[in-house]
Order: structure tokens, then sequence, then C-alpha cells
């Protein structure tokens, strides 16, 4: 019971902290919504109003917003993490290590939190999707949410798994950076893949961020075809939660 208590107690202070911080807040909102209305407009007038896709047209804009969202929680999930060095670099975290309770349950904590945090920026973002043409009904959002939910897990596992590794904030966000960049532009999230280059299509096939977009975009755009169906990418995406939570969890028990 202590060991759950420990993770409830990681994530409460994570959250605090998180919603205390006001500038980080807008920061994180407002790389989102420039990729929406500046990115989106600048491109969609450069490539044409309407984007092929599976035999039709579809809006730039609303073709981009699902992936979006994935880099919204993307970037929130990982970069929660970062609260890992930050500890590690004021002797907070050895503090928590000295307590009695398995090193297990803090790396759990993180990730629970990391998740949660991400997955309300989404949802904070879906207020933007009627301006980019995306309609949300309430079944849509309650099917949003766990989804949400499942991608942010696995990418808060990813964070934690390299935060356990690093020592500094510097190295940390340079070793994100060079990661993320490359998952969110070969994950379809700012074009279609079916034209892609064979060793991009073979790229995006182990990117995880792939199946989020995917799935994404299969809630909110009804009758637009995806890459995957449905049940996969939540397969896929479940998998890979379990798998890289259990990995940054062992990992970070081992590195403190």
């Amino acid at each position: 019971m202590k060991r759950f208590r420990a993770v409830y107690i990681i994530w409460l202070r994570d959250l605090k902290r998180h919603f205390r911080d006001r500038a980080r807040i807008i920061g994180s909102l407002a790389s989102p919504i420039i990729f929406i209305f500046i990115l989106g407009q600048g491109l969609g007038s450069t490539i044409g109003a309407n984007l092929p896709v599976g035999g039709g047209t579809l809006d730039y804009k609303t073709f981009m917003f699902p992936g979006i969202l994935g880099m919204t929680v993307l970037f929130a999930g990982v970069f929660a993490s970062v609260s890992i060095v930050w500890d590690r670099e004021f002797g907070f975290l050895k503090e928590m290590l000295v307590a009695p309770v398995p090193s297990w349950s803090i790396a759990v904590g993180k990730v629970v939190s990391g998740a949660t945090i991400a997955s309300f920026q989404g949802c904070i973002m879906l207020l933007l999707a009627p301006f980019a043409g995306v309609s949300l009904s309430p079944l849509i959002i309650a099917e949003l949410i766990p989804t949400l939910f499942l991608v942010a897990c696995s990418m808060t596992g990813l964070g934690v798994l390299v935060a356990s590794r690093l020592k500094s904030m510097q190295g940390f966000q340079m070793i994100m950076n060079f990661i993320m960049m490359p998952m969110f532009f070969i994950s379809g999230a700012m074009f279609p893949l079916a034209n892609a280059p064979g060793w991009m299509d073979a790229l995006s096939k182990i990117d995880p961020l792939t199946y989020g977009v995917d799935a994404l975009r299969s809630i909110m755009l009804v009758g637009v075809p995806s890459r995957y169906a449905f049940s996969t990418d939540i397969a896929v995406i479940a998998l890979l939660s379990v798998v890289m939570v259990a990995i940054a969890v062992t990992t970070f028990s081992r590195q403190t």
C-alpha cells in the first residue's frame, strides 16, 4: 500500500508544480497553435487548399490537426519527464530514493504524472478543433481521451528512459530534440505517407507516434481512410506503452 501511495504523491507533486508554472503551460500550448494557424495556413496555400487523401480531398489544416494533437502529447509527455533530471540536479531525487519505498514506484509516478499532463494539454488543444474544420461529438471526445492517455504513456515512458541516464538539463534537451523531431516528421503528422520514399515508409513503421497519429486521425476524421486499422493502432500503442514503461522503470531503478 505504501508503494502505491508513493506513486500518488509523485503524481500529485508533479501536477501541482506543472499547473503553478503558467509560463510553461502557455509555452507548451503556443507551439501547436503556431503550427496550426501559421504553418498550416502557409503550407495549405502553397500545396493547395485541398489535399488529395484516399481518392478524395481534405483541407490541409483539417488533415494536420490530429498530427498536431499527437505532437502536443509527444512534446508534453517527454518534457514532463525532465523533472527527473531537475530533481537530480537539486538533490531532491536523492532524498526520494532514501525513502522506504521501492524506486520503481517513483518511476511509475513520473510516468503517470507525465501522461496526465500530456493528456490534459491534448484535451486543451481540442478547443481549437472547430477552427481547423474538425467536428467533435461527445462520442469522439470519449474515444479521444483514453487514446491520448495511451499515446502519452508511451511518450512519457521514452522520456523517463532517457532522463534516467542523463545528468544535465542541457544534455536531456539536446538528446530529446534529436529523437523527437524525426519521430514527429516521419509519423505522417504533417503529410500523407502514401507516396513517401521506401526508406521513410520503413522508418515510419517503427515510429510509435505513427500509430498514435493514425489512431487520432481515425477517430477525428470520420470517412477519411487511415493507414492502419484502428484496432491495429491501439494494439501497437498499448504494446509499446507497456514495453516502454517497463524499460524506463527498469533503467531508472538500475541507474539511481
